[in-house]
């Protein structure tokens, strides 16, 4: 394979728009032939594209690629010499006709990183796996083409493959035939697919497990006319070793939930025939809406026991990449600054067709306010925030932009445009948008315009004060009471655009929640006054005479995106009472806002946990138990001084222990206490006993510890030299699953040995054998105990950024650079800004100022990080 760096696999936003003034994408035959994977990998395998499309005559342009060879370009019926053709990832295509067709044979190599075309050998039964992932730019890992979302074309792939295969792409199958001579290989070719991007091509083949089931309904094929029969074939694809834990028809029927919702909200008809879902190993992502076959991780096959919130998120995910079939397939940005067109509609509306066509109804949104905001506010308080409609020059930093802005501010800002415009307009725009651009690409301003003509309002302001600026608003009230009574009620908006360094306030349309004890003792509502806030200081005269509730809470049912704050009576109900709050979501609320406290170094992290402790055995609901103790786990991890921490592990394991054997049996709240036991023991050994009795099968009654709950107990053990190889060894031979080897992998890294240290790192950062799951485990048993094991690694880390950045891929360079990223404790008697990792990674920005900016940019997060944790242990 020619040698190609991360500057090679770059694409600047100009080239791309002047590739797309040269060209028009007619239509793609890509034919894969992939007979070595089963024993030959080594080998890469061969692909050819014939690519049909038009030119400005006499121009020249070029293709991408990133393979280990080019054999053939034939250009207008012409072989071009191949030397000097294939440069980088690119091969040149001078002297263009007004039609062309040309014909690239290389040889690709398969994956092991999660980009391209991955390869996977299941441990437990030696069956080969192969799937593709693109986003953004990685279908030219496998086929040529002219890689950028506004370049569709129509594709119709042909596999050969070993006969006994599984094999699907994003058309329907239209033929399977034995090769000629070869009856071990056969031949299959797929239906021609609508227009569409690249990136959202997908092949898999490999010895998956296969189900089917279908979907029918009424509806109008374009959004217009009268409605029409539709049936649409459904299927989903596992591997063989967890067909017995997969509920596929559990996914059909969330499926056809969802068909039938998103059909009544878009009135536009589904246009890509089938819809296959296959949950495979290794994956990236948790979910990726390649059209026709959208492609999960498959940690949402539940091979030990799940929760009430994995069902629930899993849900969600599915009705995700659903909505994508529509934003995103269908209508695509035209470049990746407007990434929200596809993503944060995504996100919103994956989180309404929970709460509105599934048992889960609202806990669907409690779930959005305890983990979705969560995100997006760190993300948005970080030096690298952005505006949500982003300035993405290139496509690293189109990597970079699939954050919390993207996703979880771009679905929150929308929730409050729904309740700016009505929830009818908001779907009228968006079935115009469809109707008007269906298979082309669009800009922020062509949805603007659909939601202006649909709303009857002038979009223009609420787009720049939303969508153009960044930061988050905080919002607080100012208080006068006299004998109990509201004098007034000023809400106080602080919002400064970090970027420009301007003031940013914004109109937040919301409620505000009036909350007092009931007879029985419960914070009830027993008001909530809609509240339209605008600048910085807004009254609130609906409330002024009204007798003082016990809670004022701002931002009532979650429809803006705003930081609040608490005035002194309604902070004190919160710390004596958040338990009485009967409303799940306002309580999910109160927590939000208590844990933004404790980040922004306000609440001491010992009196988040003292919260935590206090009232989350009240919880009913495990996901936001569930969230509760990961973020107090995180407090003390990273928010708490150290010389507390062992004390605060202790008390938050005592309650664990406690809740373990009171919690319902068998419950889910029983497992997330499970899980904190086994988490908050990486770095305690008060409760080793405990572990020990768990993995022995001394369980309280209804607990399941299967393979998922004994491998984290065994990290835990491993990570305080509680576990030799030995028994870690045992414990992969009597079980040998991917999952098992994922856990084994992360203990054996995680033993408080500094010549293991040294393997763990010798193995992630220095050769480059392992997979992307592989090496995940292998950092993350790396980071686990003493800091004193790390310390030879902070110079380390440093001086092999750009090293590790130019030689890996984006996928796996990131993983690096965010997962080894140095720890560090406060020091006492040192200012925040002479920390030892502050210095060094402030001296490495400084002396490398042209470094890639996606590299600067996850430095900067990460020290950005480091510093809000130094911060709060200092206060």
């Amino acid at each position: 394979m020619p040698s190609i760096t991360s500057s090679d696999l770059n694409l600047s936003r100009a080239e791309a728009a002047e590739r797309a003034e040269t060209v028009t994408v007619h239509d793609y035959h890509v034919t894969l032939d992939l007979r070595s994977a089963r024993e030959h990998p080594e080998a890469g395998f061969t692909t050819q594209s014939i690519i049909t499309f038009s030119a400005t005559p006499g121009s020249s342009t070029f293709a991408d690629f990133v393979g280990r060879s080019v054999q053939r370009v034939n250009l207008n019926g012409i072989d071009l010499p191949l030397e000097g053709i294939y440069q980088g990832a690119r091969i040149a295509l001078p002297g263009l006709a007004a039609e062309n067709q040309v014909i690239i044979t290389a040889t690709a190599e398969y994956s092991r990183s999660g980009e391209g075309l991955h390869r996977f050998i299941d441990p437990e039964d030696s069956k080969v796996y192969l799937y593709t992932q693109y986003e953004p730019a990685d279908a030219r890992r496998v086929f040529a083409n002219f890689e950028q979302p506004d370049l569709k074309g129509r594709y119709t792939f042909e596999i050969i493959a070993p006969s006994d295969w599984q094999v699907a792409s994003n058309g329907a199958e239209t033929a399977v035939q034995p090769l000629s001579g070869n009856s071990e290989l056969s031949k299959w070719s797929f239906a021609q697919t609508q227009p569409i991007s690249t990136y959202i091509t997908c092949v898999l083949a490999g010895e998956y497990t296969h189900f089917s089931s279908s979907w029918s309904g009424n509806v109008r094929p374009n959004g217009a006319g009268e409605a029409e029969p539709l049936e649409i074939p459904l299927g989903a694809y596992c591997r063989a070793s967890v067909a017995k834990a997969f509920d596929a028809e559990n996914i059909f029927e969330l499926t056809r939930a969802g068909l039938d919702f998103l059909h009544q909200k878009f009135d536009f008809a589904y246009p890509f025939g089938k819809y296959d879902q296959a949950f495979v190993p290794e994956y990236n992502l948790g979910a990726m809406e390649n059209p026709g076959l959208v492609t999960f991780t498959d940690s949402y096959v539940f091979t030990s026991k799940a929760t009430d919130i994995q069902y629930q998120l899993r849900a969600n995910v599915i009705f995700h990449e659903m909505a994508h079939m529509w934003f995103g397939d269908l209508v695509t940005m035209q470049w990746w600054d407007d990434l929200w067109l596809k993503e944060s509609f995504a996100d919103f509306i994956g989180t309404l067709v929970v709460a509105e066509a599934t048992h889960w109804g609202e806990a669907s949104w409690v779930s959005f306010a305890n983990k979705r905001k969560v995100w997006a506010y760190r993300q948005d308080q970080l030096p690298t925030t952005h505006p949500i409609v982003a300035d993405i020059v290139d496509l690293e930093a189109a990597k970079q932009n699939f954050d919390g802005i993207t996703y979880a501010k771009g679905a929150s800002v929308l929730k409050q445009l729904v309740a700016f415009v009505g929830p009818e307009a908001f779907f009228e725009a968006s079935r115009q948008y469809f109707r008007k651009h269906a298979f082309g690409n669009t800009r922020l301003e062509d949805l603007l315009h659909e939601l202006s003509d649909a709303s009857g309002r002038d979009m223009s302001r609420w787009a720049a004060e939303w969508l153009q600026t960044s930061g988050i608003s905080t919002l607080g009230a100012e208080v006068v009471v006299t004998d109990g009574v509201y004098d007034s009620v000023t809400i106080v908006q602080q919002a400064v655009d970090p970027i420009t360094g301007l003031p940013a306030e914004r109109d937040h349309l919301l409620n505000l929640g009036l909350y007092s004890y009931d007879a029985s003792g419960a914070l009830v509502r027993t008001e909530s006054i809609p509240q339209q806030i605008s600048g910085a200081r807004t009254a609130v005269s609906a409330l002024e005479g009204k007798r003082q509730p016990d809670l004022l809470l701002i931002n009532d049912n979650d429809l803006s995106y705003a930081k609040i704050g608490f005035d002194d009576v309604s902070l004190a109900t919160v710390l004596s009472a958040l338990d009485r709050i009967a409303a799940p979501l306002a309580r999910a609320l109160c927590w939000a806002t208590l844990w933004n406290m404790t980040r922004d170094a306000i609440l001491p992290a010992a009196d988040y946990l003292a919260a935590v402790i206090k009232f989350a055995p009240s919880e009913s609901d495990d996901g936001a138990l569930a969230q509760l103790l990961a973020n107090a786990k995180h407090a003390i991890e990273s928010y708490a001084p150290a010389g507390q921490r062992e004390a605060l592990r202790a008390e938050l394991l005592s309650t664990a222990v406690a809740q373990l054997a009171a919690g319902p049996a068998g419950s889910g709240l029983q497992l997330a206490w499970l899980r904190s036991l086994s988490s908050v023991s990486r770095g305690s050994t008060a409760q080793q006993k405990l572990l020990r009795e768990l993995l022995g099968g001394e369980v309280p009654e209804g607990l399941v510890l299967d393979a998922e709950p004994r491998w984290q107990i065994l990290i835990a053990l491993a990570a305080n030299g509680l576990a030799s190889a030995e028994e870690l060894q045992g414990e992969l031979s009597a079980q040998q699953s991917s999952r098992a080897r994922v856990g084994f992998t992360a203990a054996m890294a995680a033993r408080p040995q500094a010549e293991l240290k040294a393997q763990a790192w010798q193995a992630a950062v220095e050769a480059d054998e392992l997979s992307n799951e592989l090496l995940s485990a292998t950092i993350s048993g790396f980071r686990l105990g003493a800091e004193d094991l790390q310390l030879p690694y902070r110079e380390r880390y440093f001086e092999a950024l750009e090293r590790v950045w130019a030689s890996r891929s984006i996928e796996i360079s990131s993983r690096i650079v965010e997962g080894l990223f140095p720890s560090q404790q406060a020091e006492p008697g040192l200012s925040l800004d002479s920390q030892p990792v502050v210095l060094l990674a402030e001296d490495w920005l400084e002396s490398h100022q042209q470094a890639p900016a996606a590299l600067r940019r996850l430095i900067l997060e990460e020290l950005d990080d480091l510093k809000r944790s130094l911060r709060a242990q200092l206060a």
